[in-house]
């Protein structure tokens, strides 16, 4: 037993520390720690690697490399316009050889013949071959035939109570030019000369034919008025007209009373000559209206022209001068007349430029070939849709239209060049970079 005096105090023991943390386990977390970083890391990097394939490629760009228009290599055709009066030359499909001579308002003297008929077979048409109704010569037509004659009036015999068929009467006015037959079908048509005179000029006037104004339907007077462009207008209008176009390519006809009548258009049959009409007045001189037919690669192509103020002293000069003014015109036209390529096969259009280099050509597929004449311009329109990101070589894409003049269009088709693909994924993301 202890004594006070031997009792110890004891000191209070502190509690043991803890072991230090094992060395592996703090590699760990930094290992971790690493591992986190570079997720983060490299999901960045696929996010950045990535969005240029998130982004739509752009539209491939066509560029036309194809001019506007060309013109007919070769040197044009001199016309040989006639030194007096005027002139006008046209081929129809295709366009104008040009005028001479100026525009101003001159007698045609029976060129007027041409809408008398035309006004009569748009109010009563006629196939070909077909006569149509008929009509009677009244007495007092009948009765002004010696008055009429006395005057030198170009007519054809008649009698009170003649009968003629419509296609008979416009051969009498067609042919050997009948003043009479112009009266006689006007009135026949309008009741009157003077309305059928209305009639003629309210079709100028639909027509265009600006310079126009007729006085009377087989231009006996020198009122009448017009010029050789006016009259190509209405040539070709009338020459449209299945029963007219027949009518004046004849070269005689047989006719009540008269028996067999003559075509005073002698160049009917010569140079292809096939139609329309002569007039011919001391104030209106030698005219011709003409229409010629020529064959251009296979097809007939019709030119229309016309002569007026040819001089002379009386019709058979003044006629025999217009007939030698207007042959060169004819012949010229239709010697220049012909087929000529304006766009070849494999002919570049276009270029395509893709997204990253990446491109093609546009280039003809088909050749096209206009009828015309040297110098000639020819407008070339091209039609390129939207290039899509694939296309096959030799893929149909797209038209070209080339029209010469004022000639009908002429179509083919365009064609790819090499392939065209987008740019691969690996490209893009490597482009980006």
């Amino acid at each position: 037993m202890l004594d006070a005096e031997t009792t110890q105090v004891l000191e209070p023991v502190p509690p043991p520390s803890p072991p230090p943390a094992p060395k592996r386990s703090r590699a760990r977390g930094y290992w971790l720690l690493a591992i986190g970083m570079l997720i983060v890391l490299l999901a960045g990097a696929t996010l950045y690697a990535i969005a240029p394939l998130r982004t739509p490629l752009p539209t491939a760009a066509v560029t036309r490399t194809l001019p506007e228009a060309t013109r007919i290599p070769g040197k044009a055709p001199v016309v040989p316009w006639p030194r007096t009066g005027q002139a006008a030359l046209s081929v129809e499909g295709v366009g104008s050889f040009g005028t001479s001579g100026g525009n101003e308002p001159v007698p045609i003297a029976s060129v007027t013949k041409v809408m008398t008929a035309y006004v009569i077979l748009t109010e009563h048409p006629l196939d070909r071959g077909e006569h149509g109704p008929k009509l009677t010569v009244s007495a007092a037509q009948a009765a002004a035939y010696p008055a009429e004659l006395a005057r030198g009036e170009s007519l054809v015999p008649v009698v009170a109570g003649a009968v003629f068929t419509e296609r008979q009467a416009l051969q009498a006015v067609l042919l050997p030019s009948a003043n009479n037959m112009a009266r006689i079908l006007a009135a026949w048509d309008a009741g009157s000369v003077e309305a059928f005179v209305e009639k003629m000029n309210d079709t100028a006037d639909a027509l265009g034919m600006k310079d126009t104004r007729y006085t009377d339907p087989s231009g006996l007077d020198p009122g009448t008025v017009s010029t050789a462009v006016d009259q190509v207008i209405l040539a070709r209008k009338a020459m449209e007209l299945p029963a007219f176009a027949e009518i004046v390519a004849q070269k005689k006809a047989t006719l009540p009373v008269a028996g067999e009548v003559k075509n005073y258009n002698s160049l009917v049959g010569r140079d292809g000559v096939v139609g329309i009409k002569t007039g011919s007045t001391d104030e209106a001189g030698g005219c011709l209206v003409f229409a010629a037919v020529t064959r251009v690669g296979g097809r007939k192509i019709t030119i229309v022209g016309a002569v007026l103020g040819q001089p002379g002293a009386n019709t058979p000069v003044q006629l025999d001068r217009v007939f030698k003014a207007t042959r060169p015109l004819v012949r010229t036209a239709a010697a220049a007349l012909t087929v000529h390529p304006v766009v070849k096969v494999g002919d570049q259009v276009a270029t395509v430029q893709g997204p990253l280099g990446t491109g093609t050509t546009i280039h003809a597929g088909k050749e096209l070939s206009v009828v015309g004449w040297p110098g000639m311009r020819v407008r070339l329109d091209v039609d390129i849709p939207a290039v899509p990101d694939r296309l096959a070589a030799e893929t149909e894409h797209g038209s070209i239209t080339a029209v010469a003049g004022h000639g009908a269009p002429v179509t083919g088709t365009l064609r790819s060049g090499v392939r065209l693909e987008p740019p691969s994924d690996w490209d893009r993301i490597r482009q980006h970079r």
